[in-house]
């Protein structure tokens, strides 16, 4: 069952869509696209039906924002007849898109191919990869160690995972932040230092025998050098 985010202003249609959708999917609706952009910070989706024409940001704003930290599929619900638009929308990152009016079917075979194909790519990319006594599972989001396994979350996930990839590399926290979060590190922001104590605290969760990230003073972050006891 995926969790699919429909965003649709009219009440009428997000409501067709809703019940063409429940019992095959969880379906949460937004009627905004601001409203959109706050669900899609705050909970992980599987799929997303996105309105073109929207109040506040419109869909094509909404799209880009999502497209600056996920690769979710995203069908682009329109009335628009200009296939030119909709060429566009495809370009910026969208994966399909439906015309109102819709059949019911079709919409549901077009979001079974997305949910398939996101599967499939999921399946051939998911690796486990393994430093010192911890395994990082990057289909799961879960570290293991000898006492245990913990989930981590997505930018825990993404800081360790940067970590793993240059082993010997020293990241500045400027340069940390702005690799993981894709924005300007503003002086005094305690964003990455939460999510690395968070991290570290798990990683001792798993194996707390051995230290995974250390501090260089004046200099920055970097995966500690392995040394077996």
């Amino acid at each position: 069952m995926a969790k699919i985010l429909v965003v649709e202003d009219n009440e009428d249609i997000n409501e067709i869509l809703k019940n063409l959708l429940l019992g095959e999917h969880q379906v949460i609706q937004a009627y905004s696209g601001t409203e959109a952009t706050l669900l899609f910070k705050q909970e992980i989706f599987d799929l997303v039906l996105l309105d073109i024409m929207l109040p506040g940001k419109d869909g094509g704003q909404v799209l880009q924002e999502i497209r600056q930290s996920s690769q979710v599929p995203v069908l682009m619900i329109t009335a628009i007849g200009d296939k030119q638009s909709v060429t566009q929308y495809l370009l910026n990152g969208a994966n399909d898109y439906i015309t109102k009016p819709f059949d019911g079917d079709e919409v549901k075979a077009r979001i079974q191919v997305q949910l398939r194909q996101t599967m499939s790519q999921e399946l051939a990319g998911s690796k486990r990869q393994e430093y010192g006594h911890i395994e990082l599972d990057s289909q799961t989001f879960t570290v293991s160690g000898p006492l245990g396994q913990v989930s981590l979350r997505k930018k825990e996930y993404d800081i360790f995972q940067l970590l793993l990839d240059h082993p010997k590399q020293i990241f500045t926290k400027e340069k940390l932040y702005e690799q993981i979060w894709q924005d300007v590190y503003l002086p005094g922001d305690n964003t990455l230092n939460a999510h690395l104590s968070n991290l570290r605290k798990k990683l001792k969760e798993v194996d707390d025998c051995h230290e995974y990230i250390e501090t260089i003073w004046g200099l920055g972050i970097r995966l500690k050098e392995w040394q077996s006891s």
